[in-house]
């Protein structure tokens, strides 16, 4: 969660945005001649764009009615010095005036950039950045912006980034003024960008009418660890602030243009390597890159993967087939808005904010006339809840400007690249608000308490199950259930378990790999904080060859006294499939403690159980202290107390590996429950032919279980604090999740709509009978865990 000073904004550009207007006064800028020279997309221009300069006061409107509280926009170099330098365009500075004051109205904080890529033609033919002459220059930009706003804005942002203006517009020719200089030229470009830095912050605060803030906006891709290995944390960092990337491409670099302005100096690596580069760098100079600054920003969209190889040296890790990227094809990497944030937080001393961050998608308005952009809405919620990881592990983090409020001009990509949260139809200049924005709202609104991560994980849980090895066990697990076990004494599979015996793990999503009894205790909210100590079901599918032993469970107070603590076991069997003229073992036939104990020395095995028959689709109830065994043949789902205590009464003289197996007739004779109740009092004929509905079977203070026959299509609200399912037959779709014959899952706490559609059969469970953990008790539980 964010503390009420979080800045929640959004970040425009000046050209991107404005368009404009013969009579404004606006001086030329290099990117005028590069775009209607056809150097962008389809001869696309910003001659119009977002008309932004006729419309801001609506646009500010529409910001304040969404709760923006802060934005960043840049000034128009060329707009207020046609010139660059000398002559001041009052019809801009009066416009630019308005704009903060009716930002300011609508309750929006304004973010000045100085400069974001708009160089004056003028100064271009000057030589723009190679002559040095531009520090200066831009030093007297600064001093007028400072004289004609200071006193209505407070927070100023030098340069955004200085990377791409070194990189695209002079060593690739991608961005305006499309040109290639040399290598060395380029460095003294970047000196040159620097020191205009500098001399900025300079003026800014000489001339300035009040005190004001001052930071810095550089980019860069994110170096980031594979895992969380120290080792390959270490490696990430190195390659992050390093300088690996071929000197083509040497200013997509971090540490080049951010050392000397919040440290005071060029990182020494770099100056070695580029040393052959390099102009002339003084004392003075980095004297004057390092002035005071009050925060410093940076704009984060991606990374890549970073290992420790085997000889300790970094390596380029490949992302996974299919990762995501976005519509213009940046790959989409939240853990590197993560490890980007840690890593500039731990290496700058200053507070921090994101001054650019966003997805590219391709948005379309709907039927319904809308723009349901929820691409963007996942992009956001990732990317913004690891950076609340990353303030939660000491970052300094004091903002966040979204790029982008409007659809816009994404420079030489034309308007084929949508970033806003407002769409932009730009054949009317219509604007319609994107389902992000109101998400962003509602962020904002609750201090990022409507993050994912500040929510119970709403995924369906899906769970690996452990298979056992039994000595009446069978095969129909593997061949029936397509479970991958080999063997052919396959007795159980403990589909949904949390107990140290067979304790699943989570196949896919946030808790892949998670056992279910770690997600229990580390995130109880999944599970409706339920005030129970463990996970309280244990789900099982029992393929019978033979016969089981003849056994009894105890109940939970013979348990905790004789078991180490262990839960009772409370059971239920719901019949899968059985041969014809089957039958369960189900209760006995002694009258007095003292005949049951004479049946069971005596051996009368006959006399003293008692064989129920039974068929596919019946329910039976197994309380603690009830004689039970299943028979060969039969495949049963259980589902039962999260306990594996058994007590065998009989076991057919059976040997494994060469001995009997354990009895336990003492502990039996303990808890066997005088006299038995009868059969018809456990045992329910289902056969549940109601389509499209969940049947209760049972329901006691344990649990409550379920029986789906789905054909076709159903829906129901999961109103319970979990529902455990597992698919007994068939195959269908769940919420968009395929589902098979066999698969085992958890809907979690709040989950909500379920969706389901297919031919399938399933059993489900739950435990909503046992009350949620107060807040006393959670915090106890909590204590408990951490201790």
């Amino acid at each position: 969660m964010f503390d009420q000073k979080f800045v929640w904004g959004v970040a425009s550009s000046a050209y991107q945005v404005e368009g404009t207007d013969p009579e404004d006064g606006r001086g030329e800028m290099i990117w005028d001649d590069f775009l209607e020279e056809g150097h962008g997309y389809e001869g696309q221009t910003g001659a119009v764009s977002c008309d932004h300069m006729h419309r801001y006061k609506q646009d500010y409107a529409l910001m304040g009615n969404l709760g923006i509280q802060a934005y960043r926009f840049s000034l128009n170099w060329a707009r207020i010095l046609p010139d660059g330098t000398g002559r001041v365009n009052e019809k801009a500075i009066a416009m630019y005036r308005d704009m903060i004051l009716t930002m300011k109205s609508h309750g929006i904080e304004p973010y000045i950039t100085l400069f974001h890529w708009e160089f004056p033609k003028a100064l271009y033919h000057k030589g723009g950045w190679l002559n040095d002459e531009v520090v200066e220059w831009f030093g007297n930009y600064a001093k007028v912006v400072a004289e004609h706003f200071s006193d209505i804005c407070t927070n100023f942002i030098t340069f955004n980034e200085p990377q791409c203006v070194v990189l695209l517009g002079h060593l690739t020719g991608e961005h305006a003024p499309g040109i290639r200089v040399s290598i060395r030229d380029s460095f003294r470009i970047a000196h040159n960008l620097l020191k205009s830095h500098g001399q900025a912050v300079k003026m800014l605060r000489a001339y300035a009418k009040q005190p004001i803030r001052i930071g810095y906006a550089p980019t860069g891709g994110v170096a980031y660890p594979e895992t969380e290995d120290p080792a390959d944390v270490a490696a990430a960092k190195s390659v992050y602030f390093g300088f690996d990337n071929p000197m083509e491409r040497w200013a997509w670099n971090v540490s080049w243009f951010s050392d000397p302005v919040f440290l005071g100096h060029y990182p020494k690596e770099g100056l070695e390597k580029f040393a052959k580069y390099l102009p002339e760098i003084t004392e003075a100079d980095l004297e004057l890159i390092h002035q005071p600054l009050d925060f410093m920003g940076q704009n984060i969209y991606n990374g890549y993967g970073i290992r420790a190889g085997a000889d300790g040296k970094p390596e380029y890790v490949e992302r996974k087939p299919g990762s995501p990227v976005t519509a213009v094809d940046w790959p989409v990497t939240p853990k590197a808005f993560y490890y980007g944030i840690k890593f500039l937080c731990e290496r700058y001393p200053l507070p921090l904010f994101i001054t650019e961050n966003g997805m590219g998608c391709h948005d379309n308005i709907a039927p319904d006339g809308r723009v349901h952009d929820w691409d963007r809405i996942t992009f956001l919620d990732e990317y913004i809840g690891q950076m609340q990881r990353a303030m939660e592990d000491g970052a300094d983090v004091r903002g966040y400007f979204c790029w982008t409020f409007l659809d816009n001009l994404e420079w030489d990509k034309g308007y084929k690249e949508r970033f806003g949260l407002v769409y932009v139809d730009y054949e009317n200049q219509r604007r319609i608000v994107k389902d992000s924005a109101y998400w962003y709202q509602k962020l904002i609104a609750t201090r990022g308490g409507s993050l994912s991560c500040n929510d119970i994980c709403k995924e369906i849980l899906f769970l690996d199950p452990v298979c056992t090895h039994n000595i009446w066990g069978g095969t129909k697990l593997r061949e029936e259930f397509n479970y991958p076990v080999e063997g052919d004494d396959i007795g159980e599979c403990w589909g949904i378990s949390a107990h140290p015996n067979g304790d699943g793990s989570g196949r896919y999503g946030a808790y892949a790999g998670w056992k279910l009894s770690r997600l229990w205790e580390e995130h109880p909210e999944v599970f409706g904080n339920l005030d129970v100590d463990r996970f309280p079901l244990l789900v099982k599918l029992i393929d019978a060859r033979d016969d089981l032993s003849i056994q009894v469970h105890p109940n939970d107070s013979y348990a905790k006294e004789h078991e180490n603590g262990s839960f009772g076991k409370t059971e239920c069997w719901y019949v899968l499939d059985c041969p014809e003229n089957a039958s369960l073992v189900i209760g006995h036939n002694a009258k007095s403690k003292e005949e049951l104990s004479q049946m069971i020395a005596e051996g009368r095995w006959k006399e003293f159980i008692r064989e129920v028959p039974v068929q596919k689709g019946d329910f039976i109830q197994i309380d603690p202290g009830t004689v039970h065994a299943i028979k060969g043949g039969l495949l049963i789902l259980e589902t039962q107390q999260n306990s594996d205590i058994t007590y065998r009464v009989y076991d057919y003289d059976r040997l494994s590996n060469g001995k009997p197996r354990e009895l336990h007739i003492q502990q039996s004779e303990d808890v066997i429950t005088i006299p038995a109740r009868e059969p018809s009092e456990c045992i329910i004929h289902t056969k549940n032919s109601i389509l499209n509905e969940l049947v209760p079977l049972y329901s006691c203070d344990l649990y409550s279980v379920f029986h789906l026959n789905l054909e076709g299509s159903m829906s129901f609200r999961q109103k319970y604090p979990f529902l455990n399912m597992t698919v007994t037959d068939g195959s269908g779709i769940i919420n968009g999740q395929p589902i098979h014959k066999g698969d085992n899952f958890i809907l979690p706490n709040e989950f909500g709509m379920v969706e389901l559609t297919g031919n399938l059969e399933a059993v489900l469970s739950t435990a909503d009978h046992i009350k949620e953990a107060s807040n006393e008790e959670y915090m106890e539980r909590s204590i408990r865990r951490v201790v």
